[in-house]
């Protein structure tokens, strides 16, 4: 199969490319203290960039995942923080209240979203419950027109910047994954302390956010009831965006390694002259578009939210292969490659995020595992799958 980028594909990916790579590549390195970005946020809402999820009605571009994935690709060339930050609001977070939230909430919330006026922070994992979901402990309490939450969320991404706080949460005490619903909570809400605790080496903060009988209207919790199927259905979308930016991150190292090869001298000539840099180049470029061939094809499946075997696949594949081109990089780079002055080194902490985030490679290969086992028609092969 031949893939092309529509005209409009590829004038919204140039667009971003230029921008990333005039505005945000330079000054990537001070975010490593874990400031926020929220100038080139504002920059790409300029361009429509933060309302890709959010439908055309409310202000937004309505964009789909294939999209989305394409423009975080090329912002994590340049800037992995960035990339994060904006991974915020155009992943799950916004898609669940574009899909899930009551209309009074969507007409609040959306259009702010899309102009870069409102940050959102998703509120999953817990002190004694990251993988194991459905063992959260956060419970909210329905009284009314009130809903009271009760709990203490961990590891949380935006958290000390955020204006909107997507919280998964029991609902009423009722047990197992069937009980899990979500509720949203503005910054502000007497009861909610949220206190970065963690820096991480890809340079952001992860924050501890506490609800202490923390009281907002009823009419926020937008999932009462099976939260958890429809939070790991909408979560393909964020393991795809995950892939994304391990995928830029990736092709950023081989970008980085391009310029270098060319730039750096050695023995009188280019270091690029050496066959043995060569061959590892054309290995690192090989592994990055096989990655994307997996993640586009992830992308594009499924009806609304990607297949999720499609999007387990492309997630692991691109979270591995990230981590190995990005420290074949700092090898092409020498000891440069090793310093916060080259970007190699960025590349490389911030591919160490994907494997852990959004579902560990381990979990998803034991997602992947059970469809082989359980689906596959052996009389007709792995075609039977349907992933062709």
């Amino acid at each position: 199969m031949h893939f092309r980028l529509s005209d409009e594909q590829r004038m919204l990916l140039e667009t971003v490319r230029e921008l990333a790579q005039r505005e945000f590549r330079p000054k990537a390195k001070q975010y490593l203290d874990g400031s926020f970005p929220r100038e080139n946020l504002q920059k790409l809402a300029e361009l429509g960039v933060l309302g890709m999820a959010v439908p055309k009605e409310y202000g937004g571009m309505g964009m789909g995942v294939l999209e989305t994935a394409l423009v975080l690709e090329e912002i994590a060339k340049a800037c992995y923080v960035t990339a994060m930050a904006v991974l915020g609001e155009v992943g799950v977070q916004t898609r669940i209240i574009a899909t899930f939230a009551p209309e009074q909430l969507k007409q609040r919330y959306l259009p702010k979203i899309a102009r870069g006026e409102l940050i959102l922070s998703i509120c999953i994992t817990e002190p004694d419950s990251g993988t194991d979901v459905a063992s959260m402990t956060t419970n909210t309490r329905i009284e009314g027109d009130t809903a009271v939450i009760q709990g203490v969320k961990t590891l949380i991404s935006r958290a000390e910047v955020a204006d909107l706080f997507v919280v998964f949460t029991r609902v009423n005490g009722v047990p197992g994954g069937e009980g899990i619903g979500c509720v949203l909570v503005e910054r502000g809400t007497p009861g909610l302390v949220a206190e970065p605790r963690y820096h991480t080496m890809g340079g952001e903060y992860l924050s501890e956010v506490r609800f202490e009988e923390c009281a907002v209207p009823a009419e926020h919790v937008v999932l009462q009831r099976d939260g958890i199927r429809k939070l790991m259905n909408a979560f393909n979308v964020q393991r795809c965006l995950n892939a994304a930016i391990c995928l830029g991150l990736a092709e950023g190292a081989v970008e980085e390694s391009i310029r270098h090869m060319r730039e750096r001298r050695q023995f009188g000539r280019p270091i690029g002259d050496f066959q043995g840099l060569q061959w590892k180049l054309v290995d690192m470029y090989k592994e990055v578009e096989a990655a994307r061939g997996l993640l586009y094809r992830a992308c594009m499946s499924g009806s609304g939210f990607p297949d999720p075997m499609q999007a387990a696949l492309a997630k692991i594949y691109c979270n591995e292969m990230a981590i190995k081109v990005t420290s074949d990089a700092i090898q092409i780079h020498g000891g440069y490659g090793y310093t916060d002055e080259y970007a190699v080194s960025r590349h490389f902490r911030g591919a160490r995020f994907g494997s852990v985030g959004g579902g560990t490679t381990e979990t998803l290969r034991n997602l992947v595992a059970r469809r082989l086992l359980k689906e596959t028609d052996l009389k007709r092969g792995l075609v039977s799958l349907d992933t062709f």
